[in-house]
């Protein structure tokens, strides 16, 4: 894993765990570890947040329902803690 990818991995289970039990938005993530260029890591973010998620760190949702990480899925999500 980068650099960028550790980082974005622990600033989605930090912000998770402080924000629970409310979720939080990738862009969150992403703005934490690069404020100028959030909008480049994205993919990455959402890539990490579905292998959290598939590890049981974490829960992907949309419009209140889980989605399941190996699904087929877009638009906007959002990500919390498994334990919530």
């Amino acid at each position: 894993m980068t650099d960028v990818g550790s980082r974005l991995r622990a600033a989605i289970l930090t912000m998770t765990d402080q924000r629970a039990p409310r979720t939080i938005c990738p862009s969150d993530a992403a703005r934490a570890v690069a404020p100028d260029n959030w909008r480049e890591l994205m993919d990455t973010t959402r890539d990490l947040a579905r292998e959290l998620a598939r590890s049981g760190d974490v829960v992907i949702t949309q419009k209140g329902e889980v989605l399941d990480p190996d699904g087929e899925w877009r638009g906007p999500i959002r990500i919390r803690r498994a334990d919530t």
